[in-house]
């Protein structure tokens, strides 16, 4: 029998990074907080950003239930208690989240026979893109593809990131309906050769080519009429001396990479995009998940 309370913290991420579309991402060091106990039935209580129905038909509780089915086993009835402070449907990885907190409490309670290749394997064939949940469950910098399930870690530089995120949602079926069907040979191979200048730029140190690396042709251009003023803050960006800024996931924030100790410029060059209500955040990178027995 599964006894004692699981508690999981699992970072918010920024997945594409400009170029890398549905294939590379970062965690970034704020976390969603879920404990879990074994109940009779179902129960979920949430607390947090924005408002989350508190019935067991929630991203967690499909987490769970899916990374139990990957092992041939009915999911045990758990009580979860989430506090989360990543902003909903923003662009920081929310849902990814929250699918990745279940499973891994499905992992921790079955004695770790997943594993975080496993959890991996599971939330995103759930997901889809795996370049949210990939860094979520490993943390820092992640080039990562579903089908097959691989993830690979990248080195994580000493950068910091500086988020701006408005006040108003972009949900990432209204995002996905914006990209055209088809793409030119020639945006395909732009996107390729700037994706690869990822890993090379941060396993080198050859941080100044971010800002070549972040380009995209295959989804901001596409997506700008959902975020007001997003040119002119990409751009504002690199003015106050940012290395890289693109769009945070299905947006809207707008994340830029910098050198420790350029964080106050770069914000105050995001304000504007940010909003009135909305937010400027500084976060370092993240870790990927962690769990404990409490």
């Amino acid at each position: 029998m599964i006894t004692g309370v699981f508690e999981v913290l699992v970072p918010a991420t920024l997945a594409n990074l400009g170029s890398g579309f549905d294939a590379l991402g970062v965690a970034v060091d704020t976390y969603l907080e879920v404990r879990a106990q074994p109940a009779e039935c179902d129960r979920f209580v949430y607390t947090g950003e924005g408002q989350v129905p508190p019935t067991p038909d929630n991203l967690v509780h499909q987490g769970y239930r899916a990374a139990w089915a990957e092992l041939g086993q009915v999911a045990p009835p758990v009580a979860l208690w989430a506090n989360n402070p990543i902003p909903l449907a923003r662009g920081m990885g929310s849902s990814s989240a929250a699918l990745v907190a279940g499973a891994a409490i499905a992992d921790c309670m079955s004695g770790g026979k997943l594993g975080r290749d496993g959890v991996f394997a599971v939330t995103a064939h759930i997901e889809g893109h795996p370049d949210n949940v990939a860094p979520a469950i490993y943390g820092g910098f992640v080039a990562a593809l579903a089908d097959p399930p691989i993830a690979i870690p990248l080195p994580v530089p000493e950068v910091r990131f500086v988020l701006a995120i408005p006040t108003y949602e972009v949900p990432t079926p209204l995002a996905r309906a914006a990209l055209p069907r088809h793409y030119s040979l020639q945006d395909a191979v732009f996107n390729l050769a700037r994706s690869a200048l990822w890993p090379a730029a941060l396993a080198s140190g050859r941080l100044e080519v971010l800002r070549e690396a972040a380009k995209d042709r295959l989804h901001q251009p596409y997506r700008a009429h959902l975020m007001p003023g997003l040119e002119a803050a990409l751009e504002a960006a690199y003015t106050a001396g940012a290395l890289a800024a693109f769009v945070g996931g299905a947006g809207p924030t707008v994340a830029a990479v910098v050198r420790p100790g350029t964080e106050v410029p770069v914000r105050q060059a995001l304000a504007e995009y940010a909003g009135r209500g909305g937010r400027t955040l500084i976060l370092g990178p993240g870790a990927g998940y962690t769990w404990k027995e409490i």
